[in-house]
């Protein structure tokens, strides 16, 4: 019994440290603490177009604490937050037409939720891919890796 119990708490664990796009569906929560529910989104190769939804599960406002998720490949990152602190919250932290983002939801606020379709024809085997938010300050702790299955 304790090795059942054991086992079903290792693979509780691991399930929540990925988001796994099922039926290319994509669910993950950006907590009050300043980190996401996984580390690593994984996208079935099959998958033309995935539907992702983030939840901010805290409880401040967007102005002050909030959380947006934006996807590009990792070797962009740094410049797109910089390029998306220009644009400022009014424009969620995202440069305007910027080939270089994948995805981006909007900021959220606390207990607010939302979903955004993509196309995931710019992702790949060969290139290594981020998902972060980009609130200021946030990227350095609220980041993970896109991997294409």
């Amino acid at each position: 019994m304790l090795k059942k119990l054991v086992g079903a708490s290792v693979l509780l664990g691991l399930v929540s440290s990925v988001a796994v796009a099922g039926e290319c569906d994509v669910a993950i929560e950006a907590t009050a603490s300043m980190a996401f529910s996984a580390k690593e989104i994984t996208i079935n190769k099959t998958c033309k177009e995935v539907n992702l939804t983030l939840k901010n599960a805290g409880t401040m406002p967007k102005a002050a604490m909030g959380h947006n998720l934006v996807i590009t490949k990792k070797a962009d990152m740094q410049s797109v937050l910089a390029d998306g602190n220009a644009a400022g919250l009014g424009k969620n932290f995202v440069k305007e037409n910027d080939d270089r983002v994948i995805a981006n939801t909007a900021v959220l606020g606390g207990g607010e939720s939302a979903t955004i379709k993509f196309k995931t024809d710019k992702l790949n085997a060969k290139d290594t891919f981020a998902f972060f938010c980009s609130f200021p300050g946030h990227a350095a702790v609220m980041n993970g890796v896109v991997k294409v299955n």
